[in-house]
């Protein structure tokens, strides 16, 4: 898996949904099409899955986590950036999202929940804000963030 392939899948899915509110009419719809029983997903959790072996995502650490921007916002991406974190029961650090954020659960954990969601996909709206959870076990989360904002409290 190389890091172009993996940044031709997001892009495929950021054109698609790059005009469109981040809201649950959103969340409904990418796990409708894109959920966890489907190729994309399927896609991504394996292309996840052998960035984080291979050492070109996951690459930091700290606080317990796992975490990196694999891709920064730009037009390629649809002026999204990508983020991947690797918890294992544990909350992280409470942030806002300015502009909202989109979360891929990917349990590597059978059950392991993100935020209380099973595998599949999240969506935050513009202003909110949270400590991202994984409970039950480890999972890897993508973020999608617009204009790759986010602010930590």
């Amino acid at each position: 898996m190389s890091k172009e392939h993996f940044t031709q899948l997001i892009a495929g899915l950021t054109a698609e949904i790059a005009k469109l509110p981040l809201n649950q009419d959103l969340a409904r719809h990418l796990n409708d099409q894109y959920g966890a029983t489907s190729p994309l997903y399927a896609d991504l959790f394996a292309a996840c899955k052998a960035g984080v072996a291979e050492g070109w995502m996951c690459k930091h650490e700290g606080g317990g986590l796992r975490y990196g921007r694999v891709i920064k916002a730009g037009s390629e991406t649809h002026d999204f950036s990508v983020d991947v974190v690797d918890m294992n029961d544990i909350a992280g650090p409470h942030h806002v999202h300015p502009h909202g954020e989109i979360d891929l659960i990917m349990p590597l954990t059978t059950g392991a929940t993100f935020d209380g969601h099973p595998a599949g996909w999240c969506v935050y709206e513009a202003g909110s804000a949270h400590s991202p959870t994984v409970r039950a076990g480890q999972a890897l989360v993508l973020y999608l963030l617009p204009q790759g904002a986010i602010q930590f409290t």
